[in-house]
């Protein structure tokens, strides 16, 4: 089970409409070991693309030195769907490379500012995509 706090579920949701009608990607670290999501890292789609996105790579880079620095590791790797389900694509399951991170889509295929959207969680390991529950919690105990 992935549990969040609502601030951070709101940081991705934003970001996911905001860069509508291009996918949005981005990440959220937490203490290495942790499993606790907690620093809000939202990333350039360097394709700027409706339907698909890529991390840049100087940025990526920049990423993982600074998690390294700060005792940190991706606890989420976001990123949004624009015209279908939140539910990961063949490439998402390609590019899924962080057997511990869960992997959060956010669909905004019936997009406004204030409508419906989809927010799922999925653990992605050697290609076996499996789908998990959402806690969205006010502060961590």
């Amino acid at each position: 089970m992935l549990t969040i706090t609502r601030a951070l579920f709101d940081q991705i949701v934003d970001h996911a409409r905001a860069d509508h009608p291009d996918e949005a990607c981005g990440v959220v670290a937490g203490p290495e070991g942790s499993g606790r999501p907690e620093r809000f890292i939202p990333m350039l789609n360097a394709a700027r693309s409706p339907t698909f996105y890529e991390f840049d790579s100087a940025d990526l880079l920049k990423l993982y030195r600074e998690l390294d620095d700060n005792d940190e590791e991706p606890v989420i790797i976001y990123h949004s769907h624009t015209a279908t389900e939140a539910y990961p694509s063949r490439t998402d399951v390609t590019y899924a490379n962080e057997p511990g991170a869960h992997y959060v889509l956010v669909s905004t295929a019936d997009h406004d500012d204030a409508g419906p959207f989809q927010f799922r969680s999925y653990r992605i390991v050697d290609g076996v995509i499996t789908e998990e529950d959402v806690k969205v919690v006010e502060e961590y105990q």
